[in-house]
């Protein structure tokens, strides 16, 4: 394309009004129809017979241009040249390329039940993303550990499963940072309403996650949230049931952990 500009303003330049070039020319418009169509033959010359004479055509000497249309022809070359260049430059100009686009972080999926146990609040994840029925191995798992832990096996059911994303679409922000506020803030309101809470158990990832702001390394680990106090971190139920080598450091970590509710049952 610049090499199509560049050749326009020079012929523009020396008032060339039609051309036909002998080759196809890269980056070049197409040639109108009229000048692609073939030459008339030539008229067949006559043929001479052997001794007749053939005349001779006279030397036609074809004047050599003036110095002064040659300086002419330059000059406007050189006018054009002045002229096209800028253009064809401010034409090419490299755009920058776009600021890179942060990718938006992926919206959290998960469902918790909030449950009260003696002293104990209890934010357990749900492995169907429903709430647990009494003959479910996961509840009945929730409840040996109760029994283990020396609280009440039968947890009192707080309010309707905590499930985010709360909306399915909007511009509402549901990243990860408004799920921990979310969560964060509404289990406050619910340690308001139930005063006496010792400690605040995180059964699974995703309490864990958006509750107490901790990853997997934190499993049977205390942990001490702001606006929540104590809790602990435990693995989820489908996990213990999946993966059994995991209750024994469990059981280990609820003796120690034990004594934070046991004075408030005595």
């Amino acid at each position: 394309m610049i090499a199509e500009l560049r050749r326009r303003a020079y012929l523009n330049a020396m008032q060339v009004v039609s051309w036909l070039p002998t080759q196809v020319l890269p980056f070049a418009a197409a040639s109108r129809a009229e000048l692609l169509h073939p030459q008339q033959a030539l008229a067949a010359e006559p043929l001479v017979t052997p001794g007749e004479s053939v005349p001779v055509q006279p030397l036609v000497v074809v004047p050599r241009a003036a110095d002064g249309a040659i300086n002419d022809v330059r000059a406007r070359l050189e006018q054009a040249r002045q002229v096209v260049e800028p253009q064809v430059a401010a034409k090419v100009q490299v755009e920058e390329p776009p600021a890179a686009i942060t990718p938006a972080l992926a919206i959290p999926r998960f469902s918790l039940q909030l449950y009260r146990a003696g002293a104990c609040l209890l934010l357990v994840e749900l492995p169907t993303g429903e709430a647990f029925q009494s003959r479910d191995p996961a509840y009945l798992l929730l409840k040996d550990l109760l029994r283990a832990a020396g609280l009440p096996d039968s947890p009192q059911l707080l309010g309707d499963p905590v499930r985010w994303p709360l909306l399915a679409g909007g511009n509402l922000d549901q990243g990860p940072d408004a799920a921990r506020d979310f969560l964060q803030g509404y289990l406050a309101a619910r340690m308001e309403d139930q005063p006496g809470c010792a400690c605040l158990w995180l059964v699974g990832l995703p309490a864990m996650r958006h509750a107490g702001e901790v990853e997997e390394d934190m499993y049977n680990r205390e942990l001490q949230i702001d606006e929540l106090g104590a809790a602990w971190a435990l693995p989820g139920l489908e996990l213990l049931m999946d993966e059994p080598q995991r209750k024994a450091p469990l059981w280990q970590a609820m003796r120690r952990v034990m004594q934070r509710w046991q004075p408030a049952n005595e």
